[in-house]
């Protein structure tokens, strides 16, 4: 009797593990951020849907060290225009204020700031329920991807006065 409630208890976990794993990662996306005109910052950063989340990952360097800086989705993945405003404002496909990326009203392409260490370079690595990869109007793929060069002050709207745009890329899905 022990031995098949034991066989019962491993059949269980194994299914239940196998259902995890099958409805967590989903699509996946990347931007290659270059340099505007006059600007040194360019990096990578990878969107993948997991669930109803999307884990971003961004390595960002050339960034003026220990600032902080605005870190947006922008509506058009156009970065032709040399100083990046070519890629619009911000994605905002609900139609709410500029606001904190953790606050409840906020644009979809609202992004937490990033912070450059003493060399210039910054890691950031976070989930966001705000944007989705690949389905839904909050679809990512094919908008911009922008770094500002002054910090976003959650507030102006509709930009958080987060200054020139100091990387561009478009975000492709992988």
């Amino acid at each position: 009797m022990r031995t098949h409630m034991n066989k019962l208890l491993a059949a269980i976990l194994v299914s239940s593990l196998t259902a995890c794993a099958t409805q967590g990662q989903g699509p996946s996306a990347s931007a290659a951020l270059t340099p505007t005109k006059g600007n040194t910052t360019s990096g990578t950063v990878t969107f993948s849907q997991i669930g109803a989340k999307v884990l971003v990952n961004a390595d960002i360097s050339g960034l003026k060290p220990n600032a902080e800086h605005g870190f947006h989705v922008h509506d058009k993945g156009d970065c032709s225009s040399g100083d990046g405003m070519s890629t619009g404002g911000h994605f905002n496909p609900t139609a709410q204020a500029h606001g904190a990326h953790a606050s409840q009203a906020h644009h979809a392409g609202d992004l937490p700031s990033i912070k450059a260490d003493a060399n210039g370079r910054a890691k950031l690595v976070f989930e966001s329920t705000g944007i989705t990869v690949g389905t839904g109007v909050s679809n990512i793929i094919g908008r911009g991807l922008i770094v500002h060069r002054d910090p976003d002050d959650y507030t102006t709207q509709p930009t958080g006065n987060a200054g020139p745009r100091l990387a561009c890329a478009v975000i492709a899905a992988n």
